[in-house]
């Protein structure tokens, strides 16, 4: 171990914590499942096993390890791959014994010791051991996302303890604390076979299956077009709880489109089982036909409670077009999104306020004192605004698709305060050069908005071109931050954590392949933002997140979108779903064949 680290180590494990086993973790308060549970309650612990799943994908893949930066991997792989730890969908953040039967963690969270269950096993029939877990923390380190390389460095020690034990003990953050996040992040991580991948390279893209430990293994790939699992029939881990009702059909099938519209109509005509639908106008309209009207398949509007995606066309600072925040905002003003959501949504969706939509994390009104005390100690940085004022989007009242004169004058005002004038129509800076930028997009379904908002920003003499580019050249550019502004979002969950410095951390903005899309870099935000793992309470977590939110919102970094309060789910009358429907959606691992 390098000096450094050593010396860390100690300090976080000179007087260990005692730790008494237990069946899971929670990143805070109580389990909601105590020890000897039988199975999750959104499950149905008697459904039948058997049958077919089918679905259509849009895109393409070119790997079977979705662990890595390199390509696409295929849908489908967490059947395969599993982690030590399995999530809980009706708990903010919760983990219960899947690889491993039990955990032990200290009360100051600076270690936890993973207990493997004696029965996991391999697909080829090999016990997992301690082994295959360092192994997987090594090269997910080194060769994984760059997430993952950024919650694992903060492990200080990697230990065998025996056979199948392992113990993690965490480095402490600058202020003396630990990332109390971490014994959770340890618990998610995925678990690979160490001797198969002996002679072969981690790092590479792979259509040569990997073995795995879970429900599924791959059956067939046809590369970019098909990958077909099978369930292995003495899968080792069908009667711990946390699997009990789970993974039902014998057989899933992904098949791939380049198009949605035609996996779609691959769906209508029963090539595919179920489908979750993100589009509220084919939503409206596009499955009417005569399966529907002889009730073969049912559309459902099921209600979540997860923060939704927060989605919009987002302004990559890297380009000093962009840096202004001035200029960010004024882009805000430049189109009627009231009346987008009306003419091509059904008025089905809802405008993104948040970063954390649909959610208790977003904020709203003013601070609150727990907001406060995370953000007095940045107010210098701070728009003065943020502590006096609600955040509140552009007003548009739908009857566009131009924005109001009011807001195309506050936008042109914004921009003439950073340096910008419409002269003969265009709008151009000191030194004469023309407002022009690209929005690139990965999906079709944005060219309409998208188009929309060029239009708008046309009425301001800015000119955006549009261009959509095929799945595998959009995830290259995404990933070298090669664009003006984007079409894409970014996701959470109720729990919050180590993924919002990935997110949006100064140190993410520089590394390729992170979700930093807009390259933030803002020491309010990088602060926070680090903040967030390591509260205590539930009320903590929450007002550092709002804080956190209430700092992006008023960066301008996106033009936001919409978003929806329900997930809409197509399926086949064959299939059928639990009654209950847990707090992140509906799981159709849960599903089963009637």
């Amino acid at each position: 171990m390098r000096p450094f680290l050593a010396a860390l180590f100690l300090a976080v494990s000179a007087f260990p914590a005692q730790a008494q086993p237990s069946h899971g973790i929670a990143m805070h308060g109580d389990l909601k499942y105590p020890a000897g549970f039988k199975h999750f309650e959104y499950v149905n612990p008697e459904a039948p096993k058997g049958g077919t799943l089918r679905q259509a994908v849009v895109g393409t893949f070119d790997t079977l390890n979705p662990h890595i930066v390199k390509g696409l991997p295929a849908s489908g792989l967490t059947n395969v791959f599993e982690t030590l730890l399995a999530r809980a969908q009706d708990e903010p953040f919760s983990l219960y014994g899947l690889l491993a039967e039990s955990v032990e963690v200290p009360e100051d969270r600076s270690s936890i010791v993973f207990r493997l269950n004696p029965k996991a096993r391999w697909h080829d029939g090999t016990p997992v051991t301690a082994d295959d877990v360092l192994f997987s923390y090594e090269v997910q380190r080194q060769y994984g996302t760059p997430n993952r390389r950024l919650f694992y460095a903060k492990v200080a020690l990697a230990e065998k303890l025996d056979a199948r034990s392992v113990r993690f003990a965490f480095l402490r953050e600058p202020d003396g604390g630990i990332d109390r996040e971490m014994p959770m992040l340890m618990g998610l991580l995925a678990v690979h076979q160490k001797v198969w991948w002996q002679g072969r390279t981690f790092d590479r893209t792979t259509l040569d299956p990997p073995p795995g430990s879970g429900p599924y293994r791959v059956k067939q790939v046809e590369p970019g077009r098909r990958i077909v699992y099978e369930r292995v029939p003495d899968y080792w881990g069908r009667d711990i709880p946390a699997r009990r009702g789970l993974y039902n059909f014998d057989t899933l099938v992904f098949d791939y489109y380049r198009d949605d519209t035609v996996a779609l109509e691959a769906f209508k005509a029963g090539q595919a089982d179920v489908r979750r639908e993100l589009e509220p106008a084919k939503w409206a309209t596009g499955y009417d036909g005569p399966a529907l009207r002889a009730g073969k398949f049912v559309m459902e509007e099921l209600p979540t409670g997860r923060p939704e995606y927060a989605r919009g066309f987002i302004l990559n600072t890297r380009r000093p077009l962009f840096r202004d925040r001035r200029v960010r905002q004024a882009l805000g003003y430049a189109v009627d999104f009231e009346w987008i959501n009306r003419t091509h949504y059904h008025g089905a969706l809802r405008r993104t306020a948040s970063f954390y939509p649909n959610s208790a994390l977003a904020a709203t009104g003013l601070p609150g004192p727990g907001e406060l005390k995370v953000l007095e100690p940045f107010r210098p940085i701070l728009p003065p605004e943020l502590f006096t004022t609600p955040f509140e989007l552009p007003q548009a009242d739908g009857s566009g698709p131009y924005a109001s004169r009011a807001n195309q004058r506050e936008a042109l005002r914004l921009l003439a305060e950073a340096g910008w004038t419409v002269q003969n129509g265009r709008l151009l800076n000191a030194a004469g050069r023309p407002f022009l930028f690209e929005i690139l997009l990965g999906d079709p379904a944005d060219e309409r908005p998208a188009l929309e908002f060029a239009r708008g920003l046309e009425r301001l003499g800015i000119t955006a071109k549009v261009r959509t580019v095929d799945s595998a050249q959009f995830q290259a550019r995404l990933d070298e931050y090669d664009y003006d502004v984007v079409a894409r979002w970014w996701s959470s969950t109720l729990s919050p954590g180590n993924e919002q410095v990935y997110y949006y951390g100064s140190h993410a903005a520089d590394t390729p392949g992170t979700r930093n899309y807009a390259g933030i870099k803002d020491p309010a935000v990088d602060a926070i933002a680090a903040s967030i793992a390591s509260a205590r309470t539930r009320p903590e977590l929450e007002a550092r997140v709002k804080a956190l939110d209430r700092v992006l919102l008023w960066g301008f970094y996106m033009v936001p979108l919409f978003h929806s309060p329900v997930d809409r789910i197509a399926r086949w009358t064959g299939v059928q779903r639990p009654a209950v429907t847990p707090v992140y959606g509906a799981l159709a691992e849960t599903w089963w064949r009637e």
